[in-house]
Parts: C-alpha cells; sequence; structure tokens
C-alpha cells in the first residue's frame, strides 16, 4: 500500500532568504529559591523518556471469509412414517396413529403449531377478492342516529374584552329552567385582574342573566344548595369559599378568613346530606379536603389530608398530599366520599374514619394523568366511572387490582364522563 503525503506552502514564501544572527542569552526574571521548599525537594536518578511531537497513525484491513447460505424446503405428501409402518396398509396406518394421539406431548404439539397453521389457512388465496359476496341478502336499516340542535346561546355579558373560559355549570335542582354559570381562566388571573362576574341564566332568555354574581376573585365552581334553591356556594381561585343568595345576587353572603382556606385555587365544592342542609366540603390542588358549614364560616369543621398511609401509626402530612380534581359524594351514603386526584389516583375516604388508614380506606390507580371525572353509578353504587387521560374506565369497589370495563384509548383526550339516567351507559 503506497502512501501520499502533500505539503503547501503560500506561493509569496517561496525564494526569501533565511537570515540568521547570533545574540547572546537575556535574562527575562529572577526568582530567588524557597528555602522551606528547597528542604523538600528530593533528587531523582536520570529518567529517558521518548517524546513524538505527532501523532501516529496506522491503517489495517481484515477480510473474513464469506460464508455462503442457501434456503431450500421439502414438500411432504404424506407424513414421515416409521420403516417399520407400512404406509400403504390403511389399518396399520389407522393403528399407528391412534398410539400417538394417546400421547401427553401429541397435544402440547398440536397447540404449539396451530397458530403458525392457523396464519396460513387464514390466507387462503383461492377466494376471489374481486367477487361481490351475500348479494342476494336483504339490506338491513340504517341504525338511528341521535342529534341536536342549538336552541339558544348563553354569552358572557363582562366587558374585559378577552373571552373567559367556563369552569363550571350547575342545574338548579328540581327546577329545569335555570342554571349556574362560572367563568375562570387561571393562566390570565394570575397576570391580570380581568372581569370576575358569574352569572345564573333563565332558559327562557337568553339576552340578559337572571342574576349576576360578583364575587372579590373568579369563581371555579359553583352549587346549589339541593334544599334551598336560593343558596348557592362556590370555591375562589385564591383558595377561600363562600355562599351567595340568588334573590339578593351581587357579592357574597359570606366567605372564610384567608388564613383557614385551601392554600391553593379551590377545584370543587360539594353540598352533603345533612340534618341542616347547610354543610358542604371543598378540594384544591393543595391536598386537602375541607367541611363547612354555612352558619360558621370562620374555621372548617372537618379537615382531611389527601395522603394515602400504608399503616395506622404513620402521620398524614401536606407535603405528601395528592392533590384534588374532581370530588364525588352520593347522599345515600352520607359519611362516604371520594375524589380524584392529579397523579391518576381515585381514593376513597369516610369521614367518620378516627385512624388515617380508616379516613381513606382504598384507593385504585386509574389513569396515568389527572382524573377529571369520578361518578358513583346511580343503579349499583359499588360501580363508579372515571375519565382521564384518553381512556374512560368503570371500577367496583370489590376489584381494585383492575378496571372492570375500559375503553380503548381514544384519538383526543376525554375530559369528562357521566351515566345515563336510562340506560346506564357513560356518555
Amino acid at each position: 500500500m503506497d502512501i501520499t503525503y502533500q505539503y503547501t506552502k503560500k506561493r509569496y514564501d517561496f525564494g526569501r532568504q533565511p537570515m540568521f544572527c547570533e545574540q547572546g542569552p537575556e535574562m527575562c526574571d529572577s526568582i530567588a529559591t524557597n528555602v522551606a521548599e528547597h528542604k523538600h525537594y528530593i533528587l531523582r536518578n536520570p529518567v529517558h523518556q521518548l517524546t513524538q511531537n505527532t501523532p501516529a497513525f496506522s491503517e489495517h484491513h481484515v477480510n473474513t471469509r464469506r460464508a455462503e447460505y442457501t434456503s431450500s424446503g421439502a414438500n411432504h405428501a404424506e407424513g414421515g412414517w416409521p420403516k417399520d409402518v407400512n404406509t400403504l396398509d390403511p389399518e396399520a396406518t389407522q393403528r399407528y396413529r391412534r398410539k400417538i394421539e394417546k400421547d401427553d406431548n401429541y397435544i402440547h404439539c398440536v397447540m404449539s403449531l396451530a397458530p403458525g397453521m392457523e396464519h396460513y389457512v387464514l390466507q387462503n388465496n383461492a377466494i376471489d377478492m374481486y367477487r361481490t359476496y351475500y348479494a342476494e341478502m336483504t339490506s338491513l336499516t340504517a341504525p338511528e342516529r341521535s342529534s341536536c340542535r342549538t336552541v339558544n346561546v348563553y354569552r358572557d355579558g363582562s366587558t374585559g374584552g378577552a373571552k373567559r373560559p367556563v369552569s363550571s355549570i350547575c342545574w338548579q335542582p328540581e327546577d329545569g329552567h335555570r342554571f349556574a354559570v362560572t367563568y375562570a381562566d387561571v393562566d390570565s388571573y394570575r397576570n391580570t385582574h380581568s372581569t370576575t362576574n358569574s352569572y345564573i341564566w333563565d332558559t327562557e332568555n337568553a339576552n340578559y342573566p337572571e342574576v349576576t354574581i360578583q364575587p372579590p376573585v373568579p369563581l371555579l365552581d359553583l352549587q346549589f344548595n339541593p334544599r334551598d334553591h336560593n343558596i348557592l356556594t362556590g370555591g375562589l381561585i385564591n383558595g377561600q369559599v363562600g355562599f351567595w343568595d340568588r334573590r339578593q345576587g351581587g357579592g357574597p353572603m359570606g366567605t372564610c378568613p384567608p388564613h383557614v382556606a385551601h392554600r391553593d385555587l379551590v377545584r370543587n365544592v360539594l353540598f352533603i346530606n345533612s340534618k341542616s342542609g347547610q354543610e358542604f366540603f371543598s378540594g384544591g390542588p393543595d391536598g386537602a379536603c375541607k367541611w363547612w358549614d354555612i352558619r360558621n364560616l370562620n374555621e372548617p369543621t372537618d379537615e382531611i389530608i389527601i395522603d394515602v398511609v400504608k399503616s395506622s401509626f404513620d402521620v398524614q402530612s401536606m407535603a405528601n398530599a395528592n392533590g384534588v380534581t374532581v370530588l364525588e359524594y352520593e347522599p345515600t351514603i352520607p359519611t362516604r366520599f371520594m375524589v380524584g386526584t392529579e397523579n391518576g389516583l381515585v381514593v376513597s375516604g369516610n369521614r367518620k374514619g378516627k385512624t388515617p388508614m380508616e379516613k381513606l380506606p382504598a384507593k385504585f390507580e386509574a389513569h396515568v394523568g389527572p382524573v377529571w371525572s369520578v361518578e358513583r353509578n346511580p343503579g349499583f353504587l359499588k360501580n363508579f366511572l372515571t375519565v382521564g387521560d384518553w381512556t374512560v374506565r368503570v371500577w367496583s369497589e370489590d376489584c381494585r387490582e383492575s378496571a372492570v370495563v375500559f375503553s380503548p384509548p381514544h384519538r383526543h383526550k376525554i375530559t369528562a364522563g357521566t351515566w345515563s339516567p336510562t340506560r346506564l351507559l357513560s356518555n
């Protein structure tokens, strides 16, 4: 192998005569000897070491022997038979087949070969793919398709300029023509304080809201009292809770003090089944559920930290709490409730529990992201529906390991789900 090196030089450097001269040494600097360091100096025997100022390169090629491979097959018109079996005698072959079929290894061998054989059987190319089959059958009637039309559009009447997204909608119980709507944009509120009004609409009048709710900060959730339809309670974006009277509108009738409120925004509020009908509870990303009484909002009546501990001796901590995204409450089970968390858990709670494990007795690893909906089946209370990430799942309290029914991952993210009141199916 020949290696050729090429050296380049600029043209104006050609023919220049080098000029050398003799010059004596010059003292640039003189550093005195440090006596303390000089005592530690140890003489060393002369050491010889070779030094090369240019890197060394080498190239090597190796050709391995090439292995030649061929693919060949064999066509068995009749299976492989032992030498002592006469393949022309039907009785001898039948007798040998019965002997082999009684062997235990025969069943395992057939089961292992069946998937591969099924694959080639299904590839039968004897079917005419261009022929129209079953043309003589009568056509089926088209399935009934559900549809809806827009009756009214209830627009946000704020004059702030920017459009506000709807954060919650609540229908008035036992009355089908009023509903409350709250508007809140969490990201924009942190930067600029826009309009905070929420409205109660009458379905018969889409031009103007019936009542205007004026909270001090935007409302994230607003719920009607199931007993007194004129009272509404809501959760504010600054962590406080309050209540309003529909007959008066305007500002809140009362709010909780900031030092007992949630540490972050309040995502959900729900009324509970109590004797007075004035109690509700709230939850938010701070990882705490708090129970309140409208008659006295100076402090919560009860509080549970959503921290699932492993033993009764563990202490619940707000540092390990799971942020709450959705609340669920069934009035027929007054002491029980369920919460969906930001990390995909659905936690079942018991307000009457004394130890941390009795307060949060069960958890379900429902989704890989935040849980957006949790709702019990109105006919079978042990079953509940969860919505999160891209799936909808149905769970049973008797089975915590896996969902009973779950949908395949959808193309788009699902944000809400509920049970049909007639068919008990999810929408």
